[in-house]
């Protein structure tokens, strides 16, 4: 007898967007270069300007879906809702920094790889990309503020800019740093914060499969306020460890102090694993908000996406492992 095994993160099929309408979607999007951003909105999150949303997209013919991630389990959240409602502290610390975060000059970027490698390099996203093609992927993404979206990411696994890398054999860890530029960025005046942004991860999490560099979103470009030119995206992870507007990666030997570990130890530690048993300080992470729709519903141990990376943590679980997960 041959047994289907869904995956743990699967949801009943009742919840999950019909193929046909989504495919519609696309090619409305598609043909007309923007997102309906009337559409489901959720309440209490006001429809702004999709800012960047007609940026011609660079991939022909579009990036494959990996059909490994092609389905999140629910729908995919409108373009016009998480386009205007972003976290980027670079830029201030409420939800509506898009129109700001246009600013950012994004053109010629490069980025800078040092550290424990064989030869320290930098690197255009552009020639990145040419030497790295791209997939697209539609993944959850849990913020430790506990609301929770999906998005169609477009970008190229982790591991694979690791391989070019070639990092020494003593590096433990992946440290990634943003830019910094307080005449861009004016959040980054704000001198009690720890500037530039840094986050780091194992290199064991950092060559897993699920560890995604992301370059476009929407089939387009990546927005401005997303994190563009480059971002991380680690989906069983709190969003804050997926950093921004990468400027510089580091392999090392010492765990890198990340930005929030560094001004709230207690409250975002540097493992910060989705977990629904161990609450936040200051509010339950037990269930999460989704946009879009303002359904609160039951949050799983990493996102959902357990049978990933749950191997990776292996010895760390006992007591529920607070340190493990914040």
């Amino acid at each position: 007898m041959h047994l289907i095994r869904k995956p743990r993160w699967a949801l009943p099929e009742n919840r999950v967007t019909p193929e046909a309408v989504w495919l519609d979607r696309r090619r409305f999007l598609a043909a007309a270069g923007f997102a309906g951003i009337t559409a489901g909105i959720g309440a209490g999150i006001p429809v702004g300007r999709v800012h960047a949303a007609t940026a011609e997209s660079p991939w022909t013919p579009a990036p494959e879906t990996n059909p490994a991630y092609a389905d999140a389990g629910r729908p995919v959240t409108d373009e016009g809702i998480n386009s205007t409602y972003n976290n980027f502290y670079e830029f201030g610390s409420h939800k509506r920094i898009a129109g700001d975060a246009q600013a950012l000059e994004t053109e010629g970027w490069t980025i800078q790889i040092d550290g424990l490698v064989e030869k320290p390099f930098e690197i255009g996203t552009d020639d990145l990309l040419k030497q790295i093609g791209v997939q697209e992927r539609i993944i959850r993404h849990r913020c430790v503020e506990a609301w929770s979206m999906v998005v169609p990411w477009i970008g190229f696994p982790l591991k694979d800019l690791v391989a070019l890398a070639k990092p020494l054999g003593s590096a433990k860890y992946v440290r990634f740093e943003t830019f910094h530029d307080p005449n861009v960025a004016p959040g980054q005046l704000q001198f009690w914060y720890p500037w530039p942004y840094v986050e780091g991860v194992t290199m064991a999490e950092a060559e897993n499969e699920l560890s995604f560099l992301v370059v476009g979103a929407y089939g387009k470009v990546l927005h401005k306020q997303f994190g563009a030119p480059i971002r991380l995206h680690l989906p069983w992870k709190y969003g804050f460890k997926s950093v921004k507007s990468i400027a510089r990666i580091s392999f090392v030997e010492e765990q890198p102090l990340s930005f929030w570990e560094e001004l709230q130890a207690s409250e975002y530690g540097f493992w910060a694993n989705v977990n629904p048993e161990v609450p936040h300080p200051r509010w339950s992470q037990a269930t999460e908000r989704v946009l879009g729709t303002e359904e609160r519903i039951p949050t799983q141990l990493f996102n959902g996406y357990a049978e990933e990376v749950a191997h990776l943590y292996t010895g760390m679980e006992e007591g529920l492992g607070e340190r493990l997960w914040r």
